[in-house]
C-alpha cells in the first residue's frame, strides 16, 4: 500500500533521459511479451539486399511493424507477397533508434494452409507457365534399356526395391547407382547434381557405356520428407536432362513437383522398375511365339512354291515343247500363204497398168513379184528414147563451142576461126569455121 505523503511536503522528481526511458519501455515490452503469435495481412513487403525482410502486419485497426532476419527467412518454404494472410510467432521489442515498437518475427505461415503447400502451389505455377510441364516436350522411355541410372540414398528402400525387380525380371540389365540424400537440408541440390553428372557422364561415354533411362525418387514419407523432390532446383535439372527421367517418388496419393516435370511418372520406385524392365520370360515367350509364326510363314511360301513348280511341270507346255513349235511353224506358213493369194489378186488388179509400161509383167521368185525392178526398167526405157545420144544412131550430129563446150544452136553465135567439137554416133572431131550460112542462103566470109 503507497504510504500517504504528509501535507506541504515537496515531491522529488525524477527526469529521464530519452534513451532511459526507451531502454524502459523495451524492456517491459521484450518482458512481458517474449513470444507470441500475431495473425494479419502483410503489407509494405520488403526485402533487403541484407537478406533481412521488412514488412508490417495490419488488421482494420492497427499495423504493427515486423521484421524477419537473414536466419530465419532462409528457412522459409514459401514466398512472401504483400495482402498475404499469414500469423508470425516472434518477440515484441523496441527499435530505439526510431522509438518504434515492433515483432521480430522467428516463424512466418500462410492463414489457413501451410507453408510447404503454399510453397508448392507457388513453384508449381511459376513452372507451369513457364512450360516445364508441357507434354509436348516429354520423352518416350525406352522400352528394354541396357543401363538404367538411379538418384536416391544408397541406404533406402528405393534402391532396394529396384534391384528387386530387375533380379525378379530382367538380371542382365545395368543398373548404376549416383547416391544422394532424399530429405533434409541441401538434399535437392544433391539431387540436381547426381542428374547433371549422369548426363555430363553421357556426352563422353561410348554407345555400350551410355545411361538410357534416369529413375530419380525415394520410399514414401511426410511432406516435408518429400520436399527435396519439390524444390526449384531439381524441377530444373530434371527438365535439363537429355536423358529420359522418370520420378519415383513414393507417394501415391499426392504429386510432387519432380512428377510434373519428369518424362515419366511412377507412384513408386518399384513401379518405375516395372516400367522399364520388361519381364525376361515374357520376351523369350514373345520371341517364341514370333519364331513360330517366321516357321509357318515359311513353310506355307515353300508349299506354295512347290505347288506352283509342280502345276508348270505338269503344263502341256512343258511337257510336249515341240508340239507348240510346231504349230507355230504352221501358222507362219498359213500367214505367208494368205500373203501370197493377196498379192496374186493385186497382180490381176493391176495387170493392164504395169503392162502399158513394161509389157507383160512375170512373176518371178515362185510367183512373187519385184515390183521396184519393173518400175525401174520402164523408166530406163523412156529416159533412153529421150537420150539425145539415142539420136546419134540415126546419123545425127551435136556441135559444141571447143573452149566453152556450150552446145552450138545459131551460127550467130559463132566466129570466123573458131574451134568446134562435133561428136558422132561413134566418136568426135574438132574443126575451124571457115565461113558460116544463115537459114535460106549462102554467106562467103
Amino acid at each position: 500500500m503507497e504510504k500517504l505523503k504528509e501535507p506541504g511536503a515537496k515531491e522529488k522528481k525524477r527526469v529521464f533521459t530519452v534513451s532511459e526511458l526507451t531502454r524502459l519501455v523495451r524492456a517491459a515490452l521484450e518482458g512481458n511479451f517474449p513470444d507470441v503469435w500475431v495473425e494479419g495481412e502483410i503489407s509494405n513487403y520488403t526485402k533487403h539486399t541484407s537478406g533481412h525482410i521488412y514488412f508490417s502486419l495490419k488488421d482494420e485497426g492497427a499495423v504493427l511493424s515486423c521484421v524477419l532476419f537473414r536466419s530465419a527467412a532462409q528457412k522459409l518454404k514459401f514466398k512472401m507477397e504483400s495482402g498475404m494472410h499469414v500469423i508470425c510467432r516472434g518477440r515484441i521489442g523496441l527499435y530505439e533508434k526510431r522509438g518504434q515498437y515492433q515483432l521480430y518475427a522467428e516463424l512466418v505461415e500462410p492463414k489457413g494452409i501451410g507453408a510447404l503447400q503454399m510453397a508448392f502451389e507457388q513453384l508449381k505455377r511459376k513452372l507451369q507457365i513457364e512450360g516445364l510441364f508441357d507434354e509436348s516436350r516429354k520423352r518416350s522411355i525406352p522400352y528394354l534399356p541396357s543401363r538404367i541410372g538411379v538418384v536416391t540414398s544408397p541406404t533406402g528402400a528405393a534402391i532396394r526395391d529396384i534391384l528387386n525387380v530387375t533380379k525378379r525380371r530382367f538380371q542382365n540389365i545395368e543398373v548404376i547407382l549416383n547416391p544422394v540424400r532424399v530429405q533434409g537440408e541441401r538434399a535437392g541440390e544433391e539431387i540436381a547434381r547426381a542428374i547433371a553428372d549422369f548426363n555430363e557422364f553421357a556426352k563422353g561415354a561410348r554407345p555400350e557405356e551410355k545411361i538410357d533411362v534416369l529413375i530419380v525418387g525415394r520410399g514414401g514419407g511426410s511432406l516435408e520428407d518429400l520436399w527435396a523432390f519439390n524444390e526449384e532446383v531439381v524441377a530444373r535439372a530434371i527438365f535439363a536432362s537429355e536423358i529420359p527421367v522418370i520420378s519415383a517418388v513414393g507417394h501415391e496419393v499426392d504429386w510432387t513437383i519432380a512428377d510434373f516435370v519428369a518424362d515419366k511418372r511412377a507412384p513408386t520406385p518399384s513401379a518405375a522398375a516395372e516400367l522399364v524392365i520388361p519381364r525376361k520370360e515374357e520376351l523369350l515367350t514373345k520371341l517364341d511365339q514370333i519364331s513360330d509364326r517366321l516357321d509357318g510363314a515359311l513353310i506355307n511360301k515353300i508349299k506354295y512354291l512347290r505347288d506352283a513348280l509342280k502345276a508348270l511341270s505338269e503344263s502341256y507346255i512343258l511337257r510336249q515343247p515341240v508340239n507348240l513349235i510346231e504349230q507355230y511353224q504352221q501358222r507362219i506358213d498359213d500367214i505367208a500363204r494368205n500373203i501370197e493369194m493377196a498379192t496374186l489378186h493385186i497382180l490381176d488388179l493391176k495387170q493392164a497398168a504395169f503392162s502399158a509400161l513394161g509389157g507383160k509383167i512375170e512373176l518371178m521368185g515362185g510367183h512373187i513379184l519385184d515390183l521396184k525392178q519393173a518400175a525401174f526398167s520402164t523408166l530406163s526405157g523412156k529416159l533412153d528414147m529421150l537420150s539425145p545420144f539415142n539420136v546419134l544412131s540415126r546419123g545425127y550430129s551435136i556441135t559444141t563451142d571447143s573452149a566453152s563446150g556450150k552446145v552450138l544452136k545459131d551460127t550467130g553465135t559463132l566466129e570466123v576461126g573458131a574451134r568446134v567439137r562435133t561428136r558422132l554416133n561413134k566418136g568426135s572431131f574438132i574443126s575451124v569455121v571457115k565461113r558460116k550460112e544463115k537459114k535460106g542462103g549462102k554467106e562467103e566470109l
